[in-house]
């Protein structure tokens, strides 16, 4: 038995099934809540654009809710492990599987191995629903909650300059010469960098070269007065290409869009550590959850009748909130260039890997 891994067939299914419900609570419970909370918050601005009502606070939710569990389900992971463990080791279910010969590491593969399974879910689950329903959710929290634009190619709050001048858009749909751009304002300025007229547009289209920018109003500094313009067409050295590497949004793209962003703003010259990190985290993310068992195996084991359980549960949950904060740490270290990308994305991953292993071989084996 020793030899073995995982424990016979039987009991690794009991434990994968144990384990695997109560992600599955957790995780509703946690992102029902969160999402009632956020919805509260968010009604207001929702219901303040004409028209909108009930149809427009579903729309919400279902935009909302991929972000909910893809941003909690690590912490459902976790909980679960606690919660399992916790409940096997008070009904005396972990001593009966030691005095059969199980290991510690055999206590915990069946869990381990239904956390990589999850975390494989993750990923797919992230590049195929998160990005799709972030850009979207962005680009219709940029129009005050108006019609929802497609998900398809939306990007938002752009801000492109053009020499002096200043352009900046809502939001951007499409690609290369059919791209188009909505409530648009254009900011002509002078040498000296003084604005000295402002044109506010609903809609703009690539008129190759520059923007056509639909009826609008033009303000002049010079004379202090407001009219209403006819088409007319602005920033000539702004592009599609330029656009495409401006208004990159890690969160909105998924592992392969991403990588074309950053090989496309390398070769323009611009800082792309963050995006990186943001890149190899795609991968370290999701794989948080096969930590989780590790982190929390300190609450399977021990004698419950001590009066220790309860503090073993704590130590169990400190490691694995620790883990988080210190994962967040790195990003935002390697977003400052105080570390490397890769550094900033696995470094935490790989150190509560070495402490979960410590502690359960320190501790039980």
């Amino acid at each position: 038995m020793q030899l073995e891994f995982f424990p016979s067939p039987k009991l690794t299914g009991y434990l994968a099934r144990l384990f695997a419900t109560r992600i599955l609570a957790v995780l509703i419970m946690l992102v029902m809540v969160l999402q009632i909370l956020d919805l509260l918050g968010q009604s207001g601005d929702i219901l303040a654009y004409p028209g909108n009502g009930e149809a427009q606070l579903f729309t919400y939710v279902l935009l909302r809710v991929p972000q909910l569990i893809a941003r909690f389900l690590p912490y459902s992971v976790l909980l679960a492990t606690i919660i399992t463990l916790a409940t096997l080791n008070q009904n005396s279910e972990v001593v009966a599987m030691k005095a059969s010969g199980l290991s510690a590491h055999q206590v915990l593969a069946p869990l381990i191995l239904t956390a990589s399974v999850i975390a494989v879910l993750s990923f797919a689950f992230n590049e195929r629903v998160v990005t799709r329903a972030t850009a979207t959710l962005d680009a219709w929290e940029k129009v005050d909650f108006g019609p929802v634009p497609k998900d398809s190619g939306v990007r938002s709050n752009l801000y492109l300059t053009d020499g002096a001048d200043i352009l900046l858009a809502g939001t951007v749909t499409g690609e290369g010469g059919a791209m188009m751009m909505d409530n648009v304002t254009f900011y002509r300025r002078d040498a000296a960098g003084m604005i000295v007229s402002q044109i506010r547009s609903r809609r703009a289209t690539y008129a190759n070269p520059g923007w056509k920018l639909d009826q609008g109003t033009m303000f002049t500094v010079d004379g202090t007065k407001a009219q209403p313009i006819g088409p007319v067409v602005v920033a000539k050295g702004v592009t599609p290409d330029k656009i495409t590497i401006s208004s990159v949004d890690a969160d909105a793209e998924n592992i392969f869009q991403l990588a074309q962003s950053i090989e496309a703003l390398k070769i323009a010259g611009r800082r792309t550590s963050e995006l990186e990190a943001a890149w190899w985290h795609k991968l370290s993310g999701p794989l948080s959850s096969m930590l989780m068992p590790l982190l929390g195996a300190v609450a399977a084991f021990g004698l419950a009748r001590s009066g220790q359980l309860l503090l073993r549960a704590i130590i169990g949950m400190s490691l694995g909130f620790a883990y988080f904060v210190i994962d967040n740490a790195a990003l935002a270290m390697g977003n400052f260039g105080g570390y490397t990308p890769m550094i900033a994305a696995w470094a935490p991953f790989l150190l509560f890997a070495l402490i979960g292993e410590t502690v359960l071989i320190r501790t039980e084996e």
